[in-house]
C-alpha cells in the first residue's frame, strides 16, 4: 500500500467547513482520501469496510455520545483521533483526542500537525518494541496461519474487523513479510506456532 495514503473520515456538518478543510489537505504532498460521515454509527458501519488512519470530527457530535465515543476509540487501535473545533470546548473533553485542528489555524499550521501526527512512532505501550509483534499480533498471526477470515479472526478474538485488519498490516509492516506462507514460516521460527502447521 502507498504509505503517503491517508484515508480519513470526517465527521462534520458544516458543508462549508468540510470543503474548506478538503481543499486545504488535498494541496499537501500526501494522498488524503476523505470520507465524510454523519456521525459515530456511520463511522462504525464504514471502518470495517475502509482501512481508516485519521479520524476528524467536530466535538459538537459528541453530546449526549460520550460512552459510544469512548468504546469506538478502544476498539479502533492505531487510529489517530483529532478534533476540529470552532467554538469553545471543556479541556478535559479536547483532551481525549489525539490533536486539536482550530478553525483559525493558518493552513501551514494545519498541515504541520497533520504530518507530526502521521510520523509519530508506535506507542511502545501499545505496540511493543518496534520491530516486535504485540501481543494481539501474534494472536491474530495464528488465527491468519489457520486459514481463518478476517471476520473469523473478528468473532474469535472479540475485536473489529476493521481492528483486525489494522493488526495484519502491523504484522506485514513489523515483518516485511506479505505472503501467508513466508508469515507462516516467520510464525514457526519465532515459536508463535508449533513446527507441524501446514502453511494453507
Amino acid at each position: 500500500m502507498d504509505k503517503l495514503r491517508m484515508n480519513i473520515a470526517v465527521i462534520e456538518p458544516s458543508d462549508i467547513i468540510f470543503e474548506g478543510l478538503s481543499n486545504l489537505l488535498m494541496k499537501s504532498e500526501r494522498h488524503y482520501y476523505l470520507f465524510r460521515m454523519k456521525d459515530l454509527d456511520e463511522l462504525q458501519m464504514q471502518s470495517d469496510r475502509k482501512e481508516i488512519s485519521v479520524i476528524i470530527l467536530n466535538p459538537v457530535v459528541l453530546q449526549n455520545n460520550m460512552p459510544h465515543f469512548q468504546k469506538m476509540k478502544r476498539s479502533m487501535e492505531g487510529v489517530f483521533w483529532l478534533s476540529l473545533v470552532y467554538s469553545y470546548f471543556d479541556n478535559k473533553l479536547l483532551s481525549r483526542f489525539d490533536e486539536t485542528l482550530f478553525i483559525t489555524d493558518p493552513a501551514e499550521i494545519i498541515a504541520r500537525k497533520m504530518q507530526k501526527l502521521l510520523s509519530k512512532p508506535p506507542d511502545i505501550d501499545k505496540c511493543g518494541k518496534p520491530g516486535q509483534l504485540t501481543e494481539r499480533e501474534k494472536k491474530v498471526l495464528v488465527q491468519m496461519v489457520n486459514g481463518l477470515s478476517n471476520k473469523e479472526i473478528a468473532d474469535n478474538l472479540n475485536i473489529s474487523i476493521h481492528t483486525v485488519i489494522s493488526h495484519r498490516k502491523n504484522i506485514v509492516e513489523k515483518t516485511g513479510i506479505k505472503s501467508l506462507p513466508g508469515l507462516t514460516i516467520y510464525a514457526i521460527s519465532k515459536k508463535i506456532v508449533p513446527l507441524d502447521t501446514n502453511p494453507v
